[in-house]
């Protein structure tokens, strides 16, 4: 018996969907106002800094962008299909590859914050 592996990149696509939809906007909305100077002191540059610097900040960053980058992978693949490009082995080894690139980037640069 086969072991389908859609359901693998089917779950990441759908938990990155919700994550990307639900988080990545508030997140780009908090950092925009950090860098413009424009937040409480909650969110102050030295505690959204030792927010990335903490084990905690370091696993949900590398949460939300994991899925993010999973899910805008495989919706580029549907993207692609849709307009044409049938290629779905080359096409779907391609993105995965560079999604997969993506994850371990992301976790060398959250490793590196210090």
């Amino acid at each position: 018996m086969a072991i389908a592996k859609k359901a693998l990149v089917w779950s990441l696509f759908a938990v990155g969907g919700t994550m990307t939809a639900l988080l990545f906007p508030a997140l780009m909305v908090i950092f925009l106002l950090i860098s413009v100077g424009h937040v409480p002191d909650g969110l102050s540059f030295g505690n959204a800094t030792a927010f990335s610097q903490s084990w905690l900040g370091k696993m949900f960053l590398f949460g939300v962008l994991f899925l993010s980058i999973w899910h805008a992978a495989h919706r580029l693949r549907v993207i692609f299909h849709d307009i044409g490009l049938r290629a779905d082995t080359f096409m779907a080894s391609v993105l995965y590859v560079l999604a997969a690139l993506g994850t371990l980037l992301t976790a060398y640069f959250l490793w590196t914050i210090r």
